[in-house]
């Protein structure tokens, strides 16, 4: 049982490594698999005549879980902390108090109360009647653990109530999977208990994000997997990072989420699957790119129109006449990069902030006011066009694709992809600038920058001109974990839905993410296979479509796998090292999940 706990609660944390206990882990977990089915087809919803289940619009919830005791809240709160931000209280401290008021004006500042509870707790007659006064004045969610008996204990409650007649583990990372639609919820109650709950009595609903559950759902052997432990050891052994995170989903169902390493070679803070990384060019289609396809969705941008169109100080420019398609294709003609931070003079930067010096490149590293639109905007409008239809992998592209969908949108880039996809989506943990959202604790540094900005990046972006910028850059700046990604990938191969929303139209989607340059495998934004050149690993499919970052991460999804693979590295810690190129890392674990599905296909 303690083995299966561990790959219950860490979601796939595989650490078996003998034959014998490999054997042990497909084993368990396809008694896991057994268990937790037959409580899917158990539980049933209540009360959802509203539709509040599976939760919507994740953007206007304010959402705590209330904890009365239950045995497993943990892992109950850890399952909904994957689908949206939420605060906790606890109801131990309120116990010995005759009601519960001061409990329920703690809530003043959510619209949407969890609360997970058992039989034990239901039969109190001030549990009930605090249930019943926040069912009135919020969206209460109340998932019940027990016996059916007392759900006459619920009788005046009319908000959604999930019942599992389990009170376990494997229930307690069920139940809140149906509330965010994760899992569907199917069941009838057997017998009547009630007259609010009758025999029959029950909701149905679809699966509208991601699941959480092990590699057996979808057919593939665990077993199978367990190289992945070989190859990311060997990575850290060899000092390819520090650490890194791995996550694969498959048929909307994520099947492997792990942590290895350390922060640093320090080996103080261990990596986990919820920290948050430096994305660097994974920037351009996470964040740049979804702009640019909801804008010429609207009609509002044509990837035939011009720079100059767009752009008014273009118009006397190298770049006046050049397409959009052509910026989105890296065949506008530029120069790769721009080193900015050569140029710079004394009088560019201070160590302290000030009116003249407001804009932070990092700790004690401040440029002077208007530094971008003085200086750095100008050099890449002027900079020599020498290569136009040919492909060159340029970062000036997005650097004009940022001054465009700003323009348009007339919002600054990290506040429109904030709104517009990742609040909605219930990516809390992905935005730009994540020092004014997060601890330190939660970020994964970057390089021990000794020449330019001299300390360790920590939560400030490692691409140089996009810290000049202050932080916010088409091409780089955003920061992710793992899980926010899985979301925003797997709306991309859901054809642009999620969560019940439709994000995009599947034409759009087809439009970007498919091979579109006639001089190289790219599409809009996003990188491509190339199967020539085993490229990005040697199994993946000519329909992957993804991007790398320079800081060692990755993004690659494979429609004819139904695949989203995720991996993060701080490949520049303490120092820019190539060992992830040579050894093969990414592609060789992308590979493994290739295979295993290819083979869980064959088995069917």
């Amino acid at each position: 049982m303690g083995k299966t706990v561990l790959l219950l609660l860490s979601i796939l944390l595989i650490r078996s490594t003998t034959i014998r206990s490999s054997a042990q882990t497909h084993n368990e977990n396809l008694k896991t698999l057994r268990k937790m089915k037959a409580i899917e087809k158990a539980i049933v919803l209540l009360n959802n005549r509203q539709a509040i289940i599976p939760v919507r619009q994740l953007e206007k919830r304010k959402i705590v879980s209330i904890s009365f005791g239950l045995a497993n809240q943990i892992s109950f709160d850890s399952l909904l902390n994957k689908y949206s931000p939420l605060s906790y209280l606890n109801a131990d401290k309120y116990k010995d108090s005759t009601d519960l008021n001061d409990l329920e004006d703690d809530l003043k500042y959510y619209n949407t109360v969890i609360v997970a509870i058992d039989n034990s707790e239901v039969s109190i007659p001030k549990v009930q009647n605090f249930l019943e006064d926040i069912s009135k004045r919020k969206d209460l969610i109340i998932a019940f653990f027990g016996d059916g008996s007392s759900l006459k204990n619920l009788n005046r409650i009319s908000t959604p109530v999930i019942w599992c007649p389990k009170n376990n583990l494997e229930a307690s990372i069920v139940v809140p999977q149906i509330i965010f639609g994760g899992i569907a919820a199917e069941a009838r109650l057997a017998q009547r208990y009630s007259t609010q709950y009758p025999k029959g009595a029950g909701y149905t609903t679809l699966v509208t994000r991601l699941k959480y559950t092990i590699p057996e759902e979808v057919g593939i052997n665990s077993n199978d997997l367990l190289v992945i432990d070989s190859i990311a050891g060997q990575a850290i052994r060899e000092q390819a990072a520090p650490g890194m995170v791995v996550l694969a989903a498959t048929h909307g169902k994520v099947i492997f989420n792990k942590a290895y390493g350390y922060h640093t070679y320090a080996k103080i803070l261990p990596d986990k699957v919820s920290d948050i990384f430096d994305m660097a060019s994974v920037t351009k289609i996470t964040a740049t790119t979804p702009v640019v396809m909801h804008l010429v969705e609207e009609g509002r941008l044509s990837l035939d129109s011009t720079i100059g169109y767009y752009l008014a100080r273009a118009r006397k420019t190298p770049m006046n006449k050049i397409q959009v398609r052509e910026v989105m294709l890296h065949q506008a003609g530029f120069i790769p990069f721009i080193p900015f931070q050569s140029y710079l003079k004394p009088s560019d930067h201070s160590a302290d902030s000030s009116a003249a010096y407001p804009t932070k490149v990092a700790n004690c590293y401040y440029i002077k006011k208007d530094f971008f639109n003085n200086y750095m905007w100008p050099k890449m409008l002027y900079s020599p066009i020498v290569t136009r239809g040919k492909y060159v992998y340029s970062d000036i592209s997005m650097y004009v694709m940022q001054q465009i969908v700003e323009q348009l949108t007339e919002t600054p880039l990290n506040t429109y992809v904030l709104r517009k996809f990742y609040y909605p989506l219930g990516m809390h943990s992905t935005g730009y600038l994540p020092l004014n959202r997060f601890g330190e604790d939660r970020i994964i540094p970057t390089e021990d920058d000794t020449s330019f900005r001299k300390t360790l990046l920590l939560g400030t972006v490692h691409d140089e001109g996009a810290a000049l910028k202050g932080g916010v850059a088409g091409h780089a700046g955003l920061f992710a974990n793992s899980i926010d990604l899985a979301t925003y990938y797997q709306m991309l191969l859901n054809k642009g839905n999620y969560g019940g929303k439709q994000y995009f139209k599947p034409s759009t989607v087809e439009t970007f993410i498919k091979k579109e340059s006639k001089v190289s495998r790219r599409g809009y934004g996003f990188d491509r296979a190339d199967r020539t050149q085993e490229y990005p690993s040697k199994l993946a499919s000519s329909q992957t479509f993804g991007h790398t970052g320079y800081t060692g991460t990755c993004v690659w999804v494979d429609p004819s796998r139904d695949l989203v693979f995720i991996f993060l590295s701080n490949r520049v810690n303490p120092i820019r090292s190539t060992v992830l190129y040579k050894l093969n890392v990414r592609s060789h674990i992308q590979d493994v999940f290739n295979r295993a599905i290819d083979d869980a296909k064959r088995l069917q």
